[in-house]
């Protein structure tokens, strides 16, 4: 091996053993802040969605679609409806879900163990009846006047559904509670209404088959029963004539309004405006979801959500507003502020982990920085030690000179042996003055040993 390659192997060597234990312990403390942060999101996330054929499920789809780019699997969990996924978060079998607000009784420590991620669409509360089991208008007249002509049946408010079959869902969708609060404000007793609690599918194929009046369930437009129950002959859709009141009596209620045709413009569907009443759907989540998988949902809700529907302009929702749970840090600055620099243009992951990791490595950097002096000090040592070594054993020769305890011949030898020695070590070039020096302490004590 040639000697200049060789000495450049030795100072290599010296300089990791003297930057070794301060790169073992900044690599040590950069593992540990790893496993502390947990930056990058496990691959599977569960998401409760809601019955078949339902908004949830259909949203629940897309967002499957959107976050399976991304690398990470959506496990969809249907259910009986919104009630039933705040049960399953509070349980710990799903880490998000829909739920409609205003469908279910929170729970004080709702607000410590769930996070919104804003607000995503309005649900209107969708009554359907048949026409020919709305109670017929009073063909009655008043005193001197004729009688007017028989009225179409309609249905424009509760206390009509007195003497009616009306299917309001299982517990788990959460309209019986939100029925049960309109017909308590309607003075209703709903023991003047024939209820009914099966579900969506089933309640539907009762209905068309006139064993049931009227049908009751709150689900976005998106939902294929929906869209099937707007078109179907002889079925109507009952007009909340006091929409603005309800919104007045119950916070989580807003006014909406069908528009004349918005279904099918050709048809004229519906062919007036329809008044209703709507609560807004947000997506929760529990408290110990991933932070990452928080942004992700959150920013896939802006193209998912932000187009315009039957009751919304564009970019309306996703909101914050209108939340009865707490907004999580991450859906505020996924709904409110630009998508941040780095994921423009990396990989979400990676962006993520340079985001969630640099106040960490910059912590690092402040205390490894000073450590570092240490390192050039200790690699000095290490090169000159090779050399300084053997002056331990010159001195001894002097001192073994001076006493006269042993013989000159014996002080030669030791010299020569500690000589060849001195030859065979090796530095690098900028401290081999060193080490002809010492070679030159030798010939100084050698002469010293001849004279004696």
């Amino acid at each position: 091996m040639p000697q200049a390659f060789r000495n450049t192997l030795l100072s290599l060597r010296d300089l990791i053993v003297s930057a070794g234990p301060l790169a073992f312990l900044g690599a040590g403390l950069l593992a540990l802040a790893y496993w502390w942060l947990n930056p990058n999101p496990p691959k599977t996330v569960v998401l409760a969605t809601g019955p078949a054929q339902s908004a949830y499920e259909e949203f629940g789809r897309r967002y499957r679609a959107a976050l399976a780019v991304e690398g990470i699997e959506v496990v969809l969990l249907p259910s009986e409806g919104s009630s039933h996924n705040l049960e399953l978060l509070r349980q710990g079998q799903a880490d998000l879900a829909f739920v409609q607000g205003g469908t279910a009784q929170l729970q004080p420590r709702d607000a410590e163990q769930l996070v919104s991620l804003g607000s995503l669409f309005v649900e209107p509360v969708w009554l359907f009846y048949r026409a020919d089991a709305a109670p017929k208008p009073d063909p009655g007249s008043r005193a001197g006047m004729p009688a007017p002509k028989q009225a179409p049946a309609v249905l424009d408010g509760i206390p009509q559904l007195r003497g009616l079959r009306v299917n309001v869902g299982t517990e788990g969708s959460g309209v019986p509670t939100l029925m049960a609060r309109l017909l308590e404000a309607n003075r209703v007793n709903p023991a003047e209404v024939a209820i009914s609690r099966l579900e969506q599918t089933p309640a539907t194929v009762e209905f068309l088959a006139g064993r049931l009046d009227a049908l009751v369930f709150a689900s976005a437009p998106e939902s294929l029963m929906v869209q099937m129950l707007l078109q179907t002959p002889g079925v109507q859709l009952m007009d909340f004539a006091q929409h603005e009141a309800y919104a007045r009596r119950f916070p989580f209620l807003t006014p909406v309004t069908l528009p004349r045709g918005v279904v099918d413009l050709a048809a004229d569907v519906p062919a007036q405006d329809v008044r209703l009443v709507a609560s807004t759907t947000s997506l929760l989540a529990r408290e110990g979801t991933h932070p990452a998988l928080l942004t992700l949902f959150a920013q896939h809700a802006q193209p998912l959500h932000s187009a315009p529907g039957w009751f919304n302009r564009a970019r309306e929702f996703p909101s914050t507003r209108l939340s009865e749970i707490p907004i999580a840090k991450e859906g505020e600055r996924a709904i409110n502020e630009p998508v941040p620099l780095l994921q423009r243009y990396l990989p979400f992951w990676i962006a993520n982990l340079v985001e969630r990791m640099w106040l960490v490595l910059g912590i690092l950097l402040a205390v490894m920085l000073p450590l570092s002096r240490i390192v050039p000090p200790l690699y000095q040592f290490r090169v000159r030690s090779r050399v300084f070594r053997w002056y331990g054993r010159l001195r001894d020769i002097e001192i073994e000179l001076e006493s006269g305890s042993v013989q000159p011949g014996e002080l030669l030898k030791a010299l020569d042996t500690l000589e060849s020695q001195a030859e065979k070590v090796s530095v690098p070039l900028s401290y081999a003055d060193e080490l002809y020096a010492l070679r030159n302490h030798i010939h100084l004590v050698r002469k010293k040993v001849l004279r004696a």
